[in-house]
Parts: C-alpha cells; sequence; structure tokens
C-alpha cells in the first residue's frame, strides 16, 4: 500500500520513529504533533536497550547508527553489610550485555534521522480524536479539525487517542515510586571507600525496595545515572491515584527528606553517598504504574509505546518497545493492500507482545519492591 497521510500525536521517542516508518512505507504526508515548546533534548534520564534488541533495531532502520551509548558487561547486586566495607557486600553478578543511552541525546538522534518529509509542529495540543467514518479526525486545542487517513497515538502514559480506543482504559498505580537522578561521573573520582565498576550496573538491594545504578553519556561527558524503587512517605498525604510525577526540580521537602533517610538507613555507605552527589534540581520522583489494554487499535486509530501498555521500568523496555512497535508498524504497512489489513496485522504483531512486557514488569515489581526477599541472608556462593 502506497500513498496516505498520517498524523502522529506525540513527538519523543515513538513519534519521531513512527514518523519515520511511514515515511519509508510510502505515506504521502506525515505531520507530527508535539504538545511541548520546550526542548526535549534536554531530557537526561537514562535506559538501556539489550544487545541483540539493540541490533536488530538498527538492521530494521529503526535505531540510527552514531547515537552515543555505554557498554554495560555485568550486574551487581549489593547489600548493606558493615562488615563488608562502604561498597556492600556483593550477593549476585550477572552478565548484562546492554548499552545505556541517555533519553535525550537518544531522540536527538532519531530527530536528526527523521524524514525531511515530515512535519514537525511543536506548541500543538490535540484535545481529542476520532477514528470511525473511514478517517482520522484530530481535534487540536485551539478548536480546528484536522483530517488523516490515520492517526497514531505516541503521547504516552496519559494518552488522549488512548481513550479514543479504550475509553476508560487508566494506568493504575502500583504502590510504590522511583526516585530518579543522575549527576557527572567525574564527581566520583573524589568518592573514596569503593569502586564504581564504570562497566556495569550496581544494584542496591534493601527491604522493601531497590536501585539502580549505571553510567549513561551525557552531552558534556559520562554522567551516573540511578533509579530507586521504594514505597513513598506512609502518612498518605501523597495520592498518586491519578498519573501524575514530579519533575526535576519540583520535589517537596517531604519526600527529598524520605529519600535521603532512606539512603541514610539502607545504602552501603558509599552508594548512599553516590546518590547524595546529585542535586535536587536533577532529582525527581515517578509513580509507577502499568496498563494493558485489549486492542491497540480502532477505526483509524493506533497506538504505540507508552499509549499503547505502560510497562514498569523494571525491565528497561520502554524505548526499545516502542522502537519495535515503529518497526512492526513499517512491517504491517509494506505487507497491507488497504488501512484496515495494516491496522489488523499491527494489532497481531504488537497486542499480545505488549501485554506480555506489562506482565513480565509486574513480576520484576513484586520481586524487588513489593514483596522483597532477605536480601541479607543471601550470598554468591
Amino acid at each position: 500500500m502506497r500513498g496516505g497521510t498520517v498524523a502522529v500525536v506525540g513527538g519523543s521517542i515513538a513519534g519521531c520513529a513512527f514518523a519515520s516508518a511511514a515515511v519509508r512505507a510510502g505515506a504521502d504526508g506525515v505531520v507530527v504533533l508535539e504538545r511541548t515548546r520546550g526542548r526535549l533534548a534536554d531530557r537526561g534520564v537514562g535506559l538501556c536497550v539489550h544487545d541483540e534488541r539493540a541490533a536488530e533495531l538498527a538492521a530494521a532502520g529503526a535505531l540510527p547508527g552514531g547515537i552515543p551509548a555505554h557498554r554495560l558487561l555485568r550486574r551487581r547486586w549489593v547489600v548493606r553489610d558493615d562488615g563488608a566495607g562502604p561498597g556492600g557486600r556483593m550477593i549476585w553478578e550477572q552478565p548484562f550485555p546492554f548499552h545505556s543511552y541517555h533519553w535525550g541525546l537518544l531522540w536527538r538522534g532519531l530527530r536528526e534521522a527523521t524524514p525531511e518529509e515530515v512535519v514537525y509542529r511543536q506548541g500543538v495540543a490535540v484535545a481529542g480524536v476520532d477514528g470511525d467514518g473511514g478517517a482520522a479526525e484530530v481535534r487540536l486545542g485551539d478548536g480546528s479539525v484536522e483530517r488523516y487517513d490515520l492517526a497514531v497515538g505516541a503521547d504516552g502514559y496519559r494518552s488522549v487517542v488512548r481513550e479514543a480506543v479504550a475509553p476508560g482504559a487508566r494506568p493504575h498505580y502500583a504502590g510504590y515510586v522511583c526516585w530518579r537522578g543522575n549527576f557527572d561521573a567525574g564527581r566520583l573520582d573524589g568518592l573514596e571507600g569503593a569502586e564504581s565498576f564504570p562497566e556495569a550496573v550496581t544494584t542496591v538491594c534493601f527491604p522493601g525496595g531497590s536501585c539502580v545504578i549505571y553510567r549513561i553519556p551525557g552531552p558534556d561527558g559520562p554522567r551516573v545515572n540511578w533509579v530507586l524503587y521504594a514505597p513513598p512517605p506512609p502518612d498518605g498525604r501523597l495520592r498518586f491515584d491519578d498519573p501524575t510525577s514530579f519533575p526535576p526540580g519540583a520535589l517537596t521537602p517531604e519526600l527529598l527528606d524520605h529519600l535521603r533517610a532512606l539512603l541514610e538507613r539502607e545504602f552501603p555507605p558509599y552508594w548512599g553517598r553516590a546518590l547524595g552527589l546529585t542535586a535536587p534540581a536533577d532529582t525527581f520522583v515517578q509513580p509507577i504504574y502499568d496498563l494493558e489494554t485489549a486492542s491497540t487499535t480502532a477505526g483509524r486509530l493506533l497506538l504505540a509505546g507508552d499509549a499503547a501498555t505502560v510497562v514498569r521500568p523494571h525491565n528497561t523496555s520502554g524505548a526499545a518497545k516502542a522502537l519495535q512497535d515503529a518497526t512492526a508498524f513499517g512491517a504491517a504497512w509494506a505487507g497491507a493492500g488497504t488501512w484496515e489489513e495494516l491496522l489488523r496485522d499491527y494489532q497481531a504483531a504488537r497486542g499480545a507482545a505488549g501485554r506480555e512486557l506489562v506482565a513480565l514488569a509486574r513480576r520484576l515489581g513484586r520481586a524487588q519492591v513489593e514483596r522483597t526477599p532477605e536480601w541479607g541472608r543471601m550470598s554468591g556462593a
């Protein structure tokens, strides 16, 4: 099938990947509608992609070459043990063949690789969509309506497009949060007491949670990225039933004090001090949600990335899933003779895959946060 017009709602990683896939597949016109006006490249969180997935995505044209990445080889699991030194006691080590990325640098690489035929419009809010009637109507925040052959919802976990595809489907709060942050890796040079293991992911384990720490490339050199999973303060004053987050620089004093107390109480001293190098302006809290939908398509509408399924971050699948979705979209387009066939084949390829990732992440969340074992009694023997 050749020709047709596509609107991609959302211009981050999934949006750029789908826009590129649509052009490669032969679309006549592709428009990306991104609500924010700011620089998406400034977003600094880290992420990981398995070596095999990265190779597959690169071969499919979904992961452009030249994007900075840091090579990871192994994962170390450690616990606080005052008799083992400031770095803690290692209870397990396993191979970890992944590449780590800086979100903003990955997005920039995808954005720069987007074909020039794509019209990328920032500062455009989408109020709603309608996929019935043999077309996709996109209602903008200013009241205007634009008509396309297909609309892709790549607008994240608070997706507007999802409401039209799966009315009432909302992310479910998992009962815990993750604190995230990163800092200049050079600051570890002055931190004595243990080794930082640049080629490894270090996972600090403690009762009721865990924290992953690893290096990522940054715009100005290597950075240390960390993600700490634990319940929020127990007083119940903070409610996360509705999808929300506390962006960098917006942490409440209560949340910051809770984090500092947790680091002091549960972490090996070296790693607690390491995370303490993170400036409050580079620290934020992300409540953990998950969501699966019965279908990723309806009428002339299609869901991608976090709009289709919200997966807890434990299995580091977010960016890879978005790129895999785009690859499947391109393959479905290449084999389809009609829009209906394209949507059917995409759903067949990605519907169950997304639900499987949600289920896997739930299992990891239960094991590493909700029902943690007695980490301190484990050993590498």
